[in-house]
């Protein structure tokens, strides 16, 4: 049973969803000098974002986490590293149009899982430098 698609939409009456393009990590280039490029994989998504709870913040903090932090809510399995998976380094990033001010031209590393079930998840983002 999808519980996030149930209350979504109710969600969604005090706070808005936001369109968000997920740039997943797709590995990378390497270059003649031995620099490396991540490449990413894009797809638009729906996301619900919220603040953390203090249990959350108190969670992260444990695994000195820090910085500017948000949870997001959004459709699908996504995952934040995934070692055995060779898979990490997600990213959310949001543009100019129906985002709030605050979100607005920003890019949000996936740090953390805090819920996965088979059709939705939440994830810590924390916001990247430009």
């Amino acid at each position: 049973m999808n519980l996030h698609g149930i209350v979504s939409g109710v969600i969604g009456a005090v706070n808005p969803h936001v369109p968000a393009t997920l740039q997943r990590s797709n590995g990378y280039a390497t270059a003649s000098d031995g620099g490396r490029t991540p490449a990413y994989l894009t797809s638009p998504q729906t996301v619900q974002v919220q603040a953390l709870s203090a249990k959350e913040i108190q969670h992260l903090d444990g695994l000195n986490i820090s910085g500017v932090l948000r949870k997001v809510y959004l459709n699908g399995d996504w995952r934040s590293v995934y070692r055995p998976g060779n898979q990490g380094g997600d990213r959310f990033q949001f543009g100019t149009t129906g985002v709030p001010v605050n979100l607005q031209g920003t890019t949000w590393l996936v740090v953390q899982v805090l819920e996965t079930w088979p059709d939705w998840c939440s994830l810590a983002i924390q916001l990247q430098m430009s």
